[in-house]
């Protein structure tokens, strides 16, 4: 089987993460998959394999859930340690016919209890770290049974104990059936659990297959998104069916991701916007972790010129790339745009793109107040097309509530050029009275003053817009320095200065704007 040919195949027939390694295997099983750390599900693998020996684990893994109790149509939540066996197990639970539920390992425990009475009961896939995590919770009044992938507690069912179970025939569940369900990012409270289906899976790769087939040969492709995202689907999906060798990473600390790149040389990197900020540094490192990349990929938030700007000088590849996608959990990849060495630094950060080619999502600005959207009135970006989540779980009347027919609201405000181009300025929910957009004030100051590692810009109790700023190492600002970059935004408050680490953030490392804002609410409550 061709890669071509097995894409074929999933947009004829969806994409069912518990058949993809088997189907990767069939294109080429011994294409490598290296890891930074050990699998904790199977230790003794080590960090280096073939796609068919992982889909070998996966079809072994099923087999053990299956002896477990697991049987099809059932939700199986996955809350574990961060790992890469949670996309092995995640398959296996879809091998079986069974429906998992991927919960990040950075929610709280309040808040996975919440979502395991939306589920209802389900199998609570977990491991000992995370089990220890969830004491305080009534697990079995919320679950059917649980299972540990590792370290195994008095009461569970121990994955380890089951090896050598018996493989089972793959269950497929129907193209439109609930098959993958992830959650959004909680910024503004409890998650929502979007509910993916093998279509709305198999849909969201068109637009993609295309900005893969940029590499001409089949060179390493990095990969660092959280496990649980439904943007791991797609990009191992991706990889695997057009037989490229996968570094699939873990560690976030900028000398453990040098030496892997340097080791590995990577052509595709794939990383959340914050982790590119993060290594940021790395483009100085003499070793040129970077300069084997052909293209750097971004999605699940905007990203700041400068950071493009640095990471492609550092590339030594000629026609070095950028790629940003405009998107979210519910809408999958919207619209895009390239960022080239030579014009990145000069872009404007809130021109997120213009619509993919080849069947891709549709996108328009409604008004918000009878005129015409423009950039000095932004309208509401929605998007429409066959690859939206078919749901949330659970609470179908906000999903409904949140969609006009065809066309789903994304919850941002911006606008589009003559040109085509979508400009996104802010969260609907982030706007600031006087301000045309948070996001634009950011990309500029921190343009402008190097010492600052991020910046995030609130509403303040009395509507004010309060920049939040965080320095390389917690260094103290220097105040002369930022009033002469804020002299075009006059209409900000003084700076609050607090350690990178006291950032809320989401699974995905966006900044929890409203949390951040409701402290200077409670500040202010406290003074009064």
């Amino acid at each position: 089987m061709k890669g071509s040919t097995a894409y074929k195949s999933i947009q004829k027939r969806g994409l069912h993460i518990g058949l993809l390694p088997e189907m990767a295997a069939a294109v080429n099983g011994g294409t490598p998959i290296t890891l930074d750390h050990d699998l904790d599900v199977l230790p003794e693998v080590g960090r280096r394999l073939t796609v068919a020996e992982y889909a070998g684990h996966v079809d072994d893994l099923a087999g053990r859930l299956w002896a477990a109790g697991v049987r099809p149509d059932e939700h199986v939540v996955l809350y574990k340690t961060a790992n890469a066996d949670h996309w092995m197990l995640a398959a296996a639970v879809s091998r079986i016919g069974a429906i998992v539920v991927n919960l990040s390992p950075a929610l709280d425990p309040a808040t996975v209890g919440v979502l395991l009475q939306r589920v209802g009961k389900p199998t609570l896939l977990t491991d000992g770290v995370k089990f220890d995590v969830l004491a305080e919770l009534p697990l079995s009044d919320l679950t059917q049974r649980v299972i540990t992938s590792a370290g195994d507690r008095p009461g569970t069912v121990s994955l380890a104990e089951l090896a050598g179970s018996p493989r089972v025939k793959p269950v497929v569940r129907p193209i439109d059936a609930a098959a993958v369900i992830t959650h959004t990012s909680g910024t503004t409270g409890i998650p929502k659990l979007v509910v993916h289906t093998a279509r709305t899976q198999g849909i969201r790769l068109v637009p993609q297959w295309r900005l893969l087939s940029l590499m001409r040969k089949k060179e390493t492709v990095a990969i660092h998104v959280p496990f649980v995202h439904s943007r791991m689907v797609a990009a191992m999906s991706l990889a695997l069916l057009k037989e490229y060798p996968v570094l699939l990473m873990r560690e976030t600390a900028p000398a453990d991701v040098a030496e892997q790149f340097i080791k590995h040389r990577p052509a595709f990197i794939e990383a959340l916007p914050n982790s590119f900020m993060e290594w940021e540094g790395l483009a100085d490192d003499p070793r040129a972790p970077f300069g084997s990349v052909k293209v750097f990929s971004s999605t699940f938030d905007a990203i700041h010129p400068g950071t493009m700007s640095t990471l492609l000088k550092a590339s030594y590849r000629r026609g070095a790339l950028f790629f940003q996608i405009y998107g979210q959990s519910e809408v999958g990849p919207a619209v895009g745009r390239a960022y080239f060495r030579n014009s990145a630094h000069k872009a404007n950060g809130r021109c997120v793109g213009w619509a993919m080619p080849n069947g891709a999502a549709r996108i328009r600005v409604v008004s918000r107040d009878g005129k015409t959207p423009s950039e000095t009135n932004p309208g509401r970006i929605e998007v429409a097309w066959d690859g939206l989540a078919k749901t949330y779980f659970g609470e179908q009347d906000r999903y409904d509530s949140n969609r006009q027919g065809e066309w789903w609201g994304t919850g941002d405000v911006g606008y589009r050029t003559k040109f085509g181009c979508l400009h996104m300025l802010d969260r609907e929910i982030d706007m600031i009275p006087g301000v045309r957009s948070s996001l634009e004030v950011e990309d500029v100051v921190l343009s402008k003053l190097a010492e600052l590692s991020e910046l995030v810009l609130v509403q303040g109790p009395n509507s004010e817009a309060i920049p939040v700023i965080c320095t390389v190492d917690d260094k103290p600002l220097d105040r002369d320095r930022w009033r002469a970059a804020v002299t075009a935004f006059p209409q900000l408050a003084d700076p609050v200065q607090i350690p990178q680490a006291e950032l809320p953030r989401t699974a995905t490392l966006k900044v929890q704007r409203v949390a951040l804002a409701r402290r200077f609410e409670q500040k202010a409550g406290d003074h009064a």
